[in-house]
């Protein structure tokens, strides 16, 4: 990855933050976007030099657009988009949902990911290619109880990372999802307090830990994973976790 610019959506925390260090580590340039200008501008600085930190609010293209054209000024391209920020609060039966609230989970998870390939695609490909990965879940597959904001706004991320590679593939691009299965983060937190559906029950030693998926995001952007594109894999099947040499 030495020269190569990471942008990664949600990187404050969680799968995004355990990605900088990954990414960072393999020697890439990084553009940490997240709400959390506090958050993400301490993670720059552990890192050094070659990342700098946005605030960014997915949900608004504009702020997409800027960072963009941020990785540009800093360091010349914009390699690979990791969309990976999303929330699932608040947690509620569709029949008391408030609709304000599951909007904004449609705005961050669906309308974030849409955002982010918007302003890199056209970058990417007129400079013959890139990588998008986007964070999916089973509940893009799957409806769970007090989560019809999130697994619907999942199921959307997961073909618009279809379509984007049907429409990119052509020009170089490699776009991709990542289903990471339950990992030890803050939403893990959220959804054990929430105490609705099966997932809430799970013991913490059951999630797997947030440096997992950040090294498939790594491997997803070698050759090695490249009889997966257009395709979603998920770390629960133990052969992609022996390919990405996690145990």
């Amino acid at each position: 990855m030495t020269g190569k610019t990471v942008l990664i959506t949600g990187a404050s925390r969680g799968i995004g933050a355990a990605a900088a260090r990954i990414f960072a580590d393999a020697g890439a340039n990084l553009l940490l976007l997240a709400r959390s200008v506090d958050a993400i501008g301490e993670l720059a600085a552990e890192i050094g030099p070659q990342a700098r930190a946005l605030t960014c609010d997915v949900s608004h293209y504009g702020d997409m657009q800027a960072a963009v054209q941020a990785a540009l000024d800093a360091f010349g391209s914009v390699d690979v988009l990791i969309g990976n920020a999303g929330v699932i609060e608040p947690i509620a039966s569709l029949s008391a949902s408030d609709p304000e609230d599951w909007g904004r989970v449609i705005d961050i998870n669906l309308k974030g990911v849409y955002h982010g390939m918007r302003a890199a695609m056209p970058v990417m490909q007129a400079a013959g290619g890139g990588t998008i990965l986007t964070i999916s879940s089973g509940a893009a597959h799957r409806a769970l109880d007090g989560w019809s904001h999130y697994c619907t706004s999942k199921a959307g991320a997961a073909m618009l990372t279809q379509s984007a590679h049907l429409e990119g593939a052509d020009h170089g691009l490699r776009v991709m999802g990542l289903s990471p299965g339950t990992v030890a983060t803050q939403m893990q937190h959220e959804i054990k307090a929430s105490g609705i559906n099966p997932v809430s029950a799970l013991d913490w030693s059951d999630h797997v830990p947030a440096d997992w998926p950040a090294r498939a995001l790594l491997w997803m952007c070698s050759p090695a994973s490249d009889e997966f594109l257009g395709q979603e894999i998920s770390l629960r099947d133990a052969d992609i976790r022996k390919k990405v040499g996690l145990t």
